[in-house]
């Protein structure tokens, strides 16, 4: 083997902390390497395939599209070779000497705390090439690009803190070829029947033939093309280990034949845990597009919307050419219908599950549920979509419990035409929140939505079945006032005369003058039963949590001045109404004002500066305090 020179280069930091863990910590999954190495292999030959569907000039023509494996049982070497579409110098660099993922620092996080769950995280990172050196104790990778100008070269490493990288001087066919020097306790994977069972086990659906020495191996035919009375429910589920790299069994199946109007076949996957935890892969979705057993597409995210994305699967057509582009796919009438097919094939199929089986939908839900509420902004299909959002709500019997919105509908009152909801952080927020009281006096029920996503859904939405979504502090109060109180009140608040009304006006106006232009109005609140005083947004505005968003992402923007609202049945109202009648003037009707504006800024979240409210109740307290004990003394 004549090779020029070669160029020594140092790995990053984070990709010797793998290399390290790798090499030293995993044991229980060594043989998952393998696994990753033919899927980097069927990867190359699909890119291959690809370039040439484009019709691309490419080296070595005539090469078939295969996988070859061989081995040396007395040297302990293995040698993995593809025909595929091969690397060039830079491309060595870029694709095996750099982790190229951006999240390489949680991969390398979730690895410490989860070795046993190597098997499964290894894969979906996208650092598989580097788990050759828990077996490997060194490694030659030669390489040759499909493109004919390029050179051939040779990487070598034995997995610590450098590699060499060089050209090769002998006529390399076009690809890639592995050898694999094995340490001393992973001679087991230069054997015949070690390597067949791994391939049996991870690799099995390859859809490029895989020999081992002269014999494929991988003779299972493309599931999604069986009828599905012949296909066991295992071979469905090593089906989808082998395409998601899950440890875990799917949640639910979808295998799909249709024939008319148009003509495909898919086998799509519900995952049983969503695993992007912190976002990293949220792009990273679509389904594997085949036309006529041919992989074109990996990953089209144009045959699934993003709020889908959490199904995984193939899709292959016999009416597309074989020789489309991207961008001819997006304007191309059958794959568009494929795509809207797929679609109401998947919604059709939650809403079943919903209807037939409620608790296995709420655990597809719970896991999924908050990238499917992406879907707000699918028109098409606003029903479907909105029949199979679920929310916490009053009638649930804690935080855990989930209502749908016909749910919802079925239980309204006559004549009411409006699905109320409230956004809050948590359950009991939002039910001791003044703006419940009128609902909880009227038994009317409120869906409480604890997601910052959810009041985006349900505003775009803005209807369903004739029933409007509307915010608890957006209401039309005629609308709720003309139900029956089912529920009593329980404030035993005196009955105010005549000249009490005038003067509880006449207090209004002058909590008004007291707060100025910190409010548009002050109202005597209908809707309140045991809070002294709220805020309420006048009509035709945003929500306030709304505008605290706008607040938060738009430097500029002005929070508009909301109307005060006071519960004359209140005992701290009626105190300050007694005051005001002896001395509209006294201190007490100014600072109580302000407590409770401020409070009502603070229970909303949006009071900018808590200093003065705290400092004032401090000084109250105390007087209090002063007053109790005097009023303790009299009585002793």
């Amino acid at each position: 083997m004549a090779k020029t020179n070669a160029d020594k280069f140092e790995f990053k930091a984070e990709t010797r902390q793998l290399l390290d863990i790798l090499a030293h910590s995993l044991y229980s999954s060594r043989e998952i390497f393998l696994r990753e190495l033919i899927s980097n292999a069927s990867d190359a030959l699909d890119k291959l395939r690809f370039e040439s569907n484009r019709n691309t000039d490419y080296a070595d023509k005539d090469l078939p599209l295969e996988i070859r494996i061989g081995f040396d049982e007395k040297k302990s070497i293995l040698t993995i070779s593809d025909t595929g579409i091969g690397m060039s110098h830079e491309e060595v660099i870029s694709n095996i000497g750099t982790i190229a993922h951006s999240s390489s620092a949680e991969f390398i996080k979730q690895l410490k705390e989860n070795k046993e769950e190597a098997n499964n995280i290894i894969g979906k990172f996208g650092v598989g090439f580097y788990s050759i050196f828990m077996v490997a104790e060194k490694v030659a990778l030669k390489s040759r690009s499909y493109r004919k100008e390029e050179k051939p070269v040779i990487w070598e490493s034995e997995g610590t803190d450098e590699y060499k990288l060089s050209y090769l001087d002998e006529n390399l066919k076009r690809g890639t070829s592995i050898e694999i020097k094995l340490k001393e306790d992973a001679k087991e994977f230069a054997s015949k029947w070690k390597i067949e069972s791994v391939i049996k086990q991870h690799s099995n659906f390859i859809s490029f033939p895989i020999y081992l020495e002269k014999e494929k191996v991988n003779t299972t035919p493309a599931l999604w093309r069986e009828p599905k009375s012949k296909i066991t429910p295992t071979e469905y589920e090593d089906f989808y280990k082998f395409l998601s790299h899950d440890s875990e069994p799917p949640a639910e199946t979808l295998h799909i034949s249709v024939d008319a109007p148009i003509q495909y076949n898919a086998l799509l996957f519900i995952p049983k845990k969503n695993e992007d935890f912190f976002g990293f892969y949220r792009d990273q979705y679509g389904l594997d597009l085949y036309v006529r057993r041919v992989l074109i597409q990996h990953k089209s995210k144009d045959l699934i919307p993003e709020y889908l994305g959490f199904v995984k699967g193939v899709v292959d057509s016999e009416d597309l050419p074989l020789n489309v582009s991207r961008e001819t796919l997006q304007e191309n009438a059958v794959f568009s219908k494929i795509s809207s097919n797929i679609i109401t094939q998947v919604l059709n199929f939650l809403i079943k599950k919903a209807t037939d089986e409620p608790e296995k939908f709420l655990e597809i839900w719970k896991e999924h549920g908050r990238q499917f509420k992406l879907g707000y902004s699918d028109f098409v299909n606003k029903d479907k979509f909105t029949q199979l959002l679920r929310f916490n709500s009053s009638s649930s019997s804690d935080q855990t419990g989930f209502v749908s919105i016909d749910e919802y509908i079925n239980r309204v009152k006559k004549d009411q035409k409006e699905i109320y909801f409230a956004f809050g952080t948590t359950r009991d927020a939002l039910i001791s929140s003044p703006q419940f009281e009128i609902f909880q006096r009227k038994g009317i029920e409120v869906l409480f939505l604890l997601d910052p996503i959810d009041e985006f859904v349900l505003t775009s939405l803005g209807d369903y079945k004739d029933f409007k979504f509307i915010q608890v502090d957006q209401i039309d109060l005629g609308k709720i006032e003309k139900f029956e109180d089912v529920k009593k009140d329980e404030t035993k608040a005196p009955e105010l005369s005549k000249d009490d009304l005038k003067h509880l006006d006449s207090l209004a106006q002058k909590i008004k003058s007291i707060l100025g232009d910190n409010v548009t109005e002050v109202r005597i609140s209908k809707r309140l039963d045991s809070s002294p005083a709220c805020l309420v947004n006048p009509e035709n505005s945003l929500s306030s949590s709304m505008q605290k968003f706008l607040k938060l992402t738009q430097k500029d923007y002005a929070q508009p001045k909301k109307i005060f609202e006071i519960n004359p049945k209140h005992h701290l109202i009626i105190n300050l109404l007694e005051i005001f009648k002896k001395d509209s003037h006294d201190t007490f009707i100014e600072r109580s004002a302000w407590q409770l504006f401020e409070l009502s800024l603070l229970l909303e979240g949006s009071l900018l500066d808590p200093h003065k409210l705290f400092k004032r109740a401090n000084d109250m307290v105390t007087e209090a305090s002063d007053l109790y004990l005097k009023a303790k003394a009299n009585q002793q």
